[in-house]
């Protein structure tokens, strides 16, 4: 395969047909992770594959792998793996902040088994019930050193593992903590324990395109925790499509701060640089989440020319704040993803930066990314086209009928990057996956709510799932967040349904502002009121927040704040009960508001108050759990 059939144009949204033009199968891939990440090391031995700071303030003394050294690690901690018994179908768990080891630890469960990377922040009952569909027996996780809450949590599942491999600080020095002593459990440090393996070759079969690559946990904080499977056919295949992006070229710089127990980070910033040699400049523990890194980001961006870099909004809103301190002239491709864009933030980091964002979007079980946008092509109001080769189009929520160009329905994708399905158990032949009815005729039903146009690209809509029903009309969100963000104060919107006697719910929205904001709540419902295009979608209140409730990788969490408006209905409902509290808590998904009385309430007139809502509710006494 040369070069330009690897690597077609890929600039503008015009080369989408010429690439399809060229069968995937004819493109020659690789067969895997591990072939990918051994390509790289053939073509490009010496070149720097990866940076990781150890934090904000220690930038300047980061630990770095040549491409050589990287799969030089990733053997010996492969090789490790399958002397403690990992076979090809066999589970890794990891669970740690981002490190310098975590990379290569994460190609290696890949190569030698399957990696199941862990959000350490989940509650222990997610995490042992993601062990428990995983099958894991061996868990690489943070130490003492790195993250003593996740090493905590760590030893709790140790009767349950055979062993627990432990990760140092990124350029951690001196004797490490020493580490217990655990019944029937390998204990020991990550680097010690595969020193001394082989490093030049990896001593099992190396894994095959159909072979399970992954299990992505999905779900962890909206309910019931799910593995989603990816094989390596899957995240070959993504990778490519995000690499094909000719603005970036061979050697260019890409920072990476979200954390690896999520794909954006796996297929973005750690598989995709693989294909053309590109340095992947890893942030601390932390991540985005870590305030210091703000202060020294542009001067990062500077010293090691950083060509691209992803994030969520969250981020360049604080981005947009910041003075640009230092030559960021590299800087010339910023994704942004998993949640929508405001028009504000986009502004105002273009304003800051001469940057323009380039929105995308992408969900686990289509491995990452599907669509991207172009800088030089910007479409407002889309998320992007989609990627090579993926197929997308919209149905009929009810019927499931493909519905024309231009008309709102639910999402589907087909393609090789689209999962084969949840871990629902184990057989024989290793996991039973199941499309749990995700899956129709090859199809995944995304969820969301979009249009396409002509060209395929996507504007987002909504969550199925998110949909407001008053008194049986379904109005999508999106529609009063959009209003809420066109004013000029506004940075962020989240609108949900409130519980309702009368009409079952009805709309309420939250927004954060900018910096000095003057607008008021009650300016910002009468905004709201003249402009939302439909009338029953005009929200019933906007509450301010200093920001929006986020998951972990700062996509919008709106359990929390239907579960806020819950709280805030039943209690304007119980008003006139002295010695009444209310509070709103997300159970397994859903929404149920806990009702507190004194002794002296009378418990009949509060019940027959609160039969006229439909939300979920548990009436308790004071003093009584």
């Amino acid at each position: 395969m040369t070069g330009a059939s690897l690597w077609p144009r890929y600039a503008e949204p015009a080369d989408l047909a010429a690439i399809e033009a060229v069968p995937l199968a004819e493109r020659n891939l690789p067969e895997s992770t591990y072939t990918l990440l051994g390509r790289a090391a053939a073509r490009w031995p010496d070149r720097p594959a990866t940076t990781v700071l150890p934090a904000a303030a220690r930038w300047r003394e980061p630990v770095r792998r040549t491409f050589a050294e990287l799969l030089a690690d990733v053997h010996r901690y492969a090789n490790l793996l399958r002397e403690l018994g990992i076979r090809r179908g066999d589970a890794v768990a990891l669970m740690a902040p981002n490190c310098a080891d975590l990379v290569p630890a994460t190609l290696a469960a890949q190569l030698a088994g399957i990696s199941v990377p862990l959000n350490g922040a989940l509650s222990r009952d997610h995490l042992a019930e993601l062990l428990r569909l995983s099958g894991a027996r061996v868990l690489i996780t943070a130490g003492p050193e790195l993250a003593p809450e996740i090493w905590d949590t760590a030893k709790g599942f140790a009767p349950q593992l055979d062993a627990l491999l432990v990760l140092r600080p990124t350029g951690a020095a001196g004797e490490p903590a020493v580490l217990p002593a655990i019944d029937s459990v390998r204990v020991g440090y990550l680097a010690d324990l595969a020193a001394d393996h082989d490093a030049s070759d990896f001593d099992g079969e190396p894994p095959a395109a159909s072979d399970l690559a992954a299990l992505f946990h999905t779900g962890g904080t909206t309910g019931a925790p799910k593995l989603a499977a990816h094989t390596h056919a899957n995240e070959v295949a993504d990778a490519w499509m995000i690499a094909a992006n000719s603005l970036l070229d061979v050697g260019s710089v890409i920072f990476a701060a979200l954390p690896l127990f999520h794909v954006n980070a796996l297929v973005v910033t750690m598989l995709a640089p693989l294909f053309k040699g590109q340095h992947a400049v890893w942030a601390g523990p932390l991540g985005y989440r870590e305030p210091a890194l703000y202060g020294q980001f542009w001067k990062i961006v500077a010293e090691h020319r950083i060509a691209a870099m992803s994030a969520v909004p969250t981020v360049y809103s604080v981005l947009a704040q910041c003075p640009v301190d230092a030559d960021i002239s590299s800087l010339r491709h910023a994704m942004v993803g998993a949640s929508p864009l405001p028009a504000a933030v986009r502004e105002g980091f273009q304003a800051r930066t001469g940057v323009t964002l380039v929105e995308g979007y992408g969900l686990t079980e289509a491995t990452c990314a599907s669509a991207r946008s172009f800088p030089d092509d910007p479409r407002p109001g889309t998320v992007g086209q989609r990627l090579p080769y993926q197929r997308m189009k919209v149905v009929h929520p009810d019927t499931g009928d493909e519905l024309p160009r231009g008309e709102t329905g639910v999402l589907a994708i087909s393609g090789p990057t689209v999962f084969p399905g949840y871990v629902v158990g184990r057989d024989g032949d290793g996991y039973v996956l199941d499309g749990l009815g995700k899956l129709r005729g090859g199809w995944l039903d995304t969820g969301d709510l979009a249009r396409l146009d002509a060209d395929g690209f996507v504007s987002l809509a909504g969550r199925v799932k998110d949909l407001i029903i008053r008194g049986g009309h379904n109005i999508d969100p999106a529609m009063i967040e959009d209003t809420l963000l066109d004013h000029p104060e506004v940075t962020a919107a989240g609108a949900v349904g409130r519980p309702d006697e009368h009409s079952g719910e009805v709309p309420v929205a939250y927004v954060t502002l900018t910096p000095g904001a003057t607008a008021t709540e009650a300016d910002l419902l009468a905004w709201a009121a003249g402009r939302v295009p439909e009338r029953a979608a005009a929200p019933k209140a906007v509450t301010v927040l200093d920001a929006l409730p986020v998951t972990d990788v700062g996509k919008p969490y709106k359990l929390a704040l239907r579960a806020d408006a819950a709280r805030r209905a039943i209690a304007e409902a119980l008003a006139p009960f002295d010695g009444v509290t209310v509070d709103g808590v997300i159970e397994d998904g859903t929404v149920v508001a806990i009702v507190t009385l004194a002794s002296e309430v009378d418990e009949t007139k509060v019940t027959s108050t609160l039969s006229r809502y439909t939300v979920p509710l548990r009436l308790t006494y004071e003093g009584h759990p």
